[in-house]
């Protein structure tokens, strides 16, 4: 299908970011940070309150607000739906909550076939009518593209099968090697419901979606090969007919950025284990990068952090194609002013010959 003339995305046909995601000519190198709402801001944690975050995402009117804090206080070129990744599993029945300190946390891990039944077709208007809501409400107010997501089928599953996350990722990888018919009706079931997901944010208004894969790096590239990427193919491909940009990112990716460029997105994002300019070579010339500051390097001096951000410009090498990014999300700790002070020197300085050239 194709997108109403009315659609959000029709109005940004300019902005950096979506022009660099489909690899075209920019005025400024494009930036936005992933987790760039949240508990880093003050003004979140004034409105955020006590309790799951899960019960804050439900408040459509909190969540725009959310959204919305540091597109006004960073000047960022893209606003991303504050949300989690767990969102649509849980609307269905799973039971997974995000607990403080711990992170995704399921009630009842995945343990057999039997387990399947507890992920029925997410219904998005139903089970996330919430989300839609915030979306609508975004979609009125920014004057530049909101970013949807959903998390990728790996990642979820990883989660559903340890109980909450992992450093070794050992009984995910045990199902998928014992068990790879249950495996990939797992993965199935967890595609359908990213696939459900994103589309339903991207008729709402959102004016492009990103896959979060942030395990994915746990897997070796022969095991990511066979088990992962014909789920996180599909998913691109199932929105492919949107027309609007669609973004992968993992984490500890450095063997795998090939594999996951095969799977079709059109822009692929990279932790900070990889320079931006060898990214570009691994993923090819047909995909835009993301990427790709070190989050702790924020917590230094902002001289430190201005010649780290410049170097991340310098492999980018003013090409086409690269938004500016974290290599992970912003952390709790760091100071909002080093942030903005990192948006204006990749404004002001991205596509600055002498700057490249030194």
């Amino acid at each position: 299908m194709s997108l109403p003339l009315n659609h959000p995305s029709r109005s940004f046909g300019e902005n950096p970011y979506l022009r660099a995601c489909r690899l075209q000519q920019t005025d400024r190198v494009p930036v936005w940070f992933q987790r760039q709402a949240g508990r880093s801001l003050p003004e979140y944690r004034r409105i955020r309150g006590q309790g799951s975050i899960l019960r804050s995402i439900e408040d459509a009117s909190l969540t725009a607000e959310i959204t919305m804090q540091p597109v006004r206080r960073y000047g960022v070129d893209a606003a991303i739906l504050f949300s989690d990744i767990v969102v649509p599993v849980n609307a269905v029945g799973f039971k997974i909550d995000v607990v403080p300190g711990v992170g995704p946390t399921a009630e009842q891990p995945f343990r057999s076939k039997e387990d399947l039944k507890r992920l029925r077709p997410l219904e998005p208007e139903i089970d996330t009518g919430y989300v839609l809501d915030a979306v609508r409400l975004l979609v009125e107010q920014l004057k530049v593209p909101l970013i949807g997501f959903a998390g990728a089928p790996f990642t979820v599953a990883s989660y559903l099968i340890e109980g909450q996350p992992s450093r070794n990722h050992a009984r995910t990888k045990s199902l998928m090697h014992s068990d790879p018919t249950l495996w990939h009706e797992l993965m199935t079931r967890l595609s359908d419901i990213s696939i459900s997901s994103m589309r339903s944010q991207v008729l709402a208004g959102a004016s492009a979606v990103q896959l979060f894969d942030s395990w994915a790096g746990a897997l070796q590239p022969v095991d990511y090969k066979e088990h992962v990427l014909p789920h996180s193919r599909r998913v691109f491909e199932e929105l492919a007919d949107l027309g609007v940009p669609r973004a992968h990112f993992g984490v500890g990716t450095a063997e795998i950025l090939s594999l996951m460029s095969e799977a079709g997105a059109d822009v692929v994002g990279a932790d900070w284990r990889v320079p931006i300019d060898e990214v570009r070579r691994r993923v090819g010339p047909k995909t835009a990068v993301q990427g790709n500051l070190d989050p702790a390097v924020c917590l230094a001096d902002w001289p430190v952090v201005a010649e780290q951000t410049r170097r991340v410009l310098r492999a980018a090498g003013g090409e086409p194609g690269h938004i500016f990014n974290l290599g992970h999300g912003v952390l709790p700790e760091t100071n909002p002013a080093i942030l903005e002070q990192v948006v204006e020197l990749v404004h002001t300085e991205g596509l600055n010959p002498d700057l490249l050239a030194t």
